[in-house]
């Protein structure tokens, strides 16, 4: 229930790019206008996710992800129905804000609800089901909008949601009532993150369609003051003993940490790929049902692998990430050579590198997020939900944005790729810095009874 929930709300980040053309014109937007469409929703995404893990702690994981549940299907069920552009983008940002609500609990309650072995398989679905919603977006979205069906054409990316979001809301019930340890939430720390993660994430978002203007390199700088201003509040309040909203022992967790450094480059590579892939077949005259079957290939072959994942990744522990990191750049440096060759204008001849690529990514996001969790801290349990998948949409924006520019010039997809073999070579040499073992300790459940009592 709660993977099917991830899947959802992990796919409308990027399922809304194939639709972009027919909302303009449904619309009648501007290009400008239908970006924030697709921004917005990864803006408030982005920024609530640390603190609404938080909450969780406090108030329960159980009541934050069926809040979180509700205003998502809500705001779905808005956007389908939305009778401009306006109404569509402010139903979007509410919608991110929903998904940045539930995800950082579906973690939680993992991390809490099973140990051991149970948990690295339970924690291998997971990463395979948030790998396969970043790559399954252009795939359905295309689908989705190529059948038309009654005519709602953009509108059924959306209201799809609705169902599922009515069907996991009755369940929700079999949930743990869980909840971390934390006391009241630090305030100024998240003002400071929020205000940071926004300066940041919105010029990735917007800054390579408009050409990069002076206000988004001047929203970067002011990220980096306000982000610096943040881990010198939250350093300051760790030894003094106040509350954080990022847990002291996460920082000095080395699994942690260097997991974290991983998971940014390899969302680098996989968004910036799976994103311009499609918008190169299309861009060679295939639809967008047409570019998605060309992709299917990676995409069933990272089922594959991450099907395979929990037993290597017991085995062979960081090293497996290694390997699929270093596979992934491999395969990227092929698919920038066939490309700059002609190869990529006869799509069908790319299916066996697809089909390393995709084993690989299946490999990579199955097995990682429970090596990288693996020894955190009861305590800091919040703080990591929160901030593994900021990080991983952060990684993702900027790949985008960077390989957006050099996509916009000669060569451009072919330039993207290297990018691409450049962030995963990035992400297996940074995997190399993760422990070579881990504590596998399954930390101490708190739970609660409806009326949040122990």
């Amino acid at each position: 229930m709660i993977l099917a929930a991830t899947f959802m709300e992990l796919l409308d980040v990027t399922i809304v790019h194939v639709a972009v053309p027919s909302m303009r014109r449904d619309l009648d937007a501007g290009p400008g206008t239908v970006e924030l469409v697709v921004a917005g929703y990864v803006l408030a995404y982005a920024c609530t996710l640390i603190c609404a893990a938080r909450l969780g702690d406090r108030f329960g994981y159980r009541r934050l992800f069926v809040a979180g549940m509700a205003v998502f299907t809500a705001a779905s069920a808005v956007c389908a129905l939305a009778p401009d552009v306006q109404v569509l983008i402010a139903a979007r940002v509410v919608q991110g804000i929903g998904g940045a609500l539930m995800n950082p609990q579906v973690l939680s309650v993992v991390q809490t609800s099973y140990a051991g072995a149970a948990r690295d398989r339970v924690f291998g679905l997971y990463g395979a089901t948030m790998g396969i919603a970043s790559i399954a977006g252009p795939v359905l979205g295309g689908l989705l909008v190529t059948a038309d069906l009654g005519g709602l054409g953009w509108r059924l990316i959306f209201l799809v949601n609705v169902p599922v979001g009515v069907a996991v809301l009755a369940a929700a019930g079999i949930l743990p009532a869980a909840r971390g340890e934390a006391g009241r939430i630090d305030r100024t720390g998240a003002a400071l993150v929020t205000v940071g993660l926004g300066l940041l994430v919105l010029p990735l978002a917007l800054g390579q369609q408009r050409g990069w203007p002076a206000w988004t390199w001047l929203s970067l700088g002011g990220s980096a003051v306000v982000l610096a201003a943040f881990a010198v509040v939250q350093a300051r309040r760790g030894r003094t003993g106040r509350e954080t909203l990022l847990h002291p022992s996460l920082l000095r967790d080395r699994s942690a940490t260097s997991g974290l450094a991983v998971v940014l480059l390899f969302y680098v590579g996989i968004s910036s790929f799976s994103y311009f892939f499609s918008v190169h077949l299309q861009d060679n005259g295939r639809s967008a049902l047409a570019a998605g079957l060309t992709f299917a290939p990676f995409a069933v072959a990272a089922i594959a692998g991450s099907r395979a994942s929990a037993r290597l990744a017991e085995r062979y522990g960081h090293r497996l990430l290694i390997a699929s990191g270093a596979a992934l750049a491999t395969v990227m440096a092929a698919l920038a050579v066939a490309v700059a060759a002609g190869v990529g204008e006869r799509p069908w001849l790319l299916a066996g590198p697809l089909l390393a690529g995709g084993s690989a990514f299946g490999l990579f996001t199955a097995a990682g997020f429970s090596i990288v969790l693996a020894n955190v801290t009861p305590e800091a349990i919040g703080s990591a939900s929160g901030l593994l998948p900021t990080v991983l949409n952060i990684g993702g924006a900027l790949g985008i944005a960077v390989a957006g520019t050099l996509f916009a010039g000669a060569d451009g997809f072919a330039k993207a790729l290297v990018l691409d073999a450049a962030a995963f070579a990035l992400a297996a040499l940074a995997a190399g810095r993760l422990p070579r073992r881990v504590s596998g300790r399954a930390p101490d459940l708190v739970i609660t009874n409806s009326e949040g009592q122990s």
